[in-house]
C-alpha cells in the first residue's frame, strides 16, 4: 500500500482575527494575523504561552472560526473540521478500549472502506512508524511514546493534505523525544505533507522546520529560514547563532507585550 503524498498544498492565513469573551472581558488571541506556509514544508511556531499559537492551529483545524478575515488550505477556505486535515494532539487521546491498530483504524470510518481494509491500512501505518510489533496492545500497555506514535499513525492514515501537530512530544522524556523527533523528520521527508507544528522548544523546531515563525500578541513577528540538511548539528556555531537570535526575538517579543499591558 503506497500512501497518498501531498506536494501541492499550502495553507494561507490571511488577516485574521480572533477574541474570545470572559466574564465581560475581551481577549484577543489573534490580531489581523497573516502567514503563509509552503507546500509540502515543515513550519514551527514558537512563542510563549498566550501569543496565538494554539488558536491559530484550531482555526487551520476547523475547529474555531475566524471572528474576521480567512484561512484557506489551497484554494478551500476552511469552514469546519475536515479529514483534509489531520491533527495531531500532545496527549495522543486514544480510546482506551481499542489495540493500537484498532484506534488507527477508527480514524477512517469516514472512508468507504470494508473492516479488512481499514485493517490492512491500519497496520500498514502501524508498521510505518515502527510499531508493527504493537498492534495488538491496548494504550495500558503503551509507553507514552508508543501511543503517540500510534497516534501519528493514525492522522497519516487519514492521508491528510496537512498534518497539524500541537507539541506532540512535550511530554515525553529528552531520549523518547529526539526518537519522535527523528520520526517526524523521516515522515516528512518521505511524504511531504505540509506539516504545522507547535512547540515552546528552539531548539526542537530549528531540529525539525524548513521554516519557524516566532509569535507575540497574536501575530508573526518574524520568519527564520533553517537551511540545513537532516540530521541537524545541534552544536555547529551556525546553529547555536541562529537559536540565540530567536531566542532574543521572542524575548522582545514578550518586553513588546509587557509594555502595551502597562
Amino acid at each position: 500500500m503506497t500512501p497518498t503524498v501531498s506536494t501541492s498544498t499550502t495553507v494561507c492565513l490571511e488577516n485574521v482575527t480572533k477574541q474570545y469573551w470572559q466574564n465581560g472581558r475581551c481577549t484577543t488571541a489573534l490580531a489581523d494575523c497573516t502567514l503563509d506556509i509552503r507546500a509540502g514544508e515543515f513550519f514551527s511556531l514558537l512563542g510563549p504561552s498566550g501569543t496565538g499559537k494554539t488558536t491559530l492551529l484550531n482555526l487551520l483545524a476547523g475547529f474555531e472560526r475566524p471572528d474576521s478575515g480567512q484561512v484557506r488550505v489551497g484554494s478551500r477556505e476552511v469552514r469546519g473540521a475536515g479529514p483534509d486535515r489531520a491533527v495531531v494532539f500532545q496527549a495522543p487521546t486514544l480510546y482506551p478500549w481499542l489495540t493500537a491498530a484498532g484506534n488507527v483504524a477508527e480514524g477512517l470510518r469516514h472512508l468507504r472502506l470494508s473492516h479488512s481494509e481499514r485493517k490492512e491500512r491500519a497496520l500498514h501505518h502501524l508498521a510505518e512508524v515502527g510499531l508493527e510489533h504493537a498492534a495488538t496492545r491496548h494504550p495500558h500497555q503503551m509507553s507514552g511514546g508508543m501511543a503517540q506514535r500510534v497516534g501519528i499513525a493514525r492522522a497519516l492514515a487519514m492521508q491528510p493534505d496537512v498534518l497539524v501537530m500541537d507539541e506532540p512530544f512535550a511530554a515525553l522524556d529528552a531520549y523518547v523525544r529526539r526518537e519522535m523527533q527523528e520520526l517526524a523528520v523521516r515522515l516528512q521527508q518521505e511524504r511531504k505533507v505540509t506539516t504545522l507544528f507547535v512547540t515552546h522548544s528552539i531548539e526542537e523546531a530549528l531540529v525539525l522546520s524548513d521554516r519557524l515563525a516566532t509569535m507575540a500578541a497574536g501575530r508573526v513577528t518574524e520568519i527564520f529560514e533553517v537551511d540545513a540538511a537532516h540530521p541537524r548539528d545541534v552544536t555547529a556555531a551556525e546553529f547555536i547563532a541562529l537559536r540565540r537570535t530567536i531566542a532574543d526575538r521572542i524575548e522582545s517579543g514578550v518586553r513588546a507585550e509587557r509594555e502595551q499591558v502597562r
